[in-house]
């Protein structure tokens, strides 16, 4: 079975957007998965198909109506009763590749695209929703976050990434920010490539490359690093 994405948004016609183009949407074509995005709008039951309302103790903007929101979510249940059920949310935990990874291995997932201030938290909590954030920073929607973790799983499942090594070797993978890359020419605007990568031995190529993604997390990613040190002392050791 294909992986399966089902997306609620108040916007359907952003799908698949980017999504359709490059690995993601060849692997669309091939039908190596699926996407299907579900008006949410569609569920509201007013003349004027009301989907937001005044937040209640005032302030700023509107707020999603939970009655809307989860008759959107009983649809795409229906559908996919086995897929996890995720949104977007700048209090959401971090996504990272490990979940992404996770994700990819599964059967897919249905993303809840949140607008306006944001929606009901008791349609969260009813429906027990994993939040995910993609970083410190606030989007006018959930929409370009849906579209950020569908492409990251999608070019992880079998076969849609020409070299399977791409996805081992690259940033987050091993803990570690990837190793910087080159190609022709050699030398470009008086800067020539690292000596070694044109020398042909392939473990001073493996060494040099794991010095530089040591040293480009440990400056760029200090974080990252310590996260990585603590796992590399914690392993046993042979």
């Amino acid at each position: 079975m294909s992986f399966r994405a089902l997306v609620l948004t108040l916007f359907p016609e952003m799908f698949p957007g980017p999504l359709g183009q490059s690995l993601a949407g060849r692997a669309l074509a091939r039908g190596d998965w699926s996407l299907d995005a579900i008006d949410i709008r569609g569920f509201a039951t007013d003349k004027h198909r009301s989907v937001d309302d005044t937040p209640f103790g005032g302030g700023p903007g509107m707020v999603m109506r939970p009655d809307v929101v989860d008759a959107a979510v009983a649809e795409a249940l229906a559908r996919g009763p086995d897929l996890p059920l995720i949104v977007f949310t700048p209090r959401g935990k971090l996504l990272t590749q490990k979940r992404v990874r996770a994700l990819a291995e599964g059967p897919g997932a249905i993303l809840l695209c949140g607008r306006y201030e944001g929606i009901d938290e008791r349609v969260i909590a009813h429906r027990r929703m994993e939040e995910l954030s993609i970083g410190d920073y606030v989007l006018s929607g959930g929409e370009p976050a849906a579209m950020v973790l569908l492409d990251a799983a999608v070019r992880l499942l079998p076969g849609v990434m020409g070299a399977a090594e791409s996805g081992i070797e690259e940033s987050f993978a091993s803990g570690l920010l990837e190793y910087p890359h080159y190609t022709r020419p050699a030398v470009w605007q008086e800067r020539a490539v690292p000596e070694v990568l044109a020398g042909g031995n392939h473990a001073a190529i493996a060494a040099w490359r794991r010095a530089e993604a040591e040293r480009i997390t440990r400056d760029r990613r200090p974080d990252l690093w310590t996260a990585y040190r603590a796992l590399a002392e914690a392993a046993p050791t042979a």
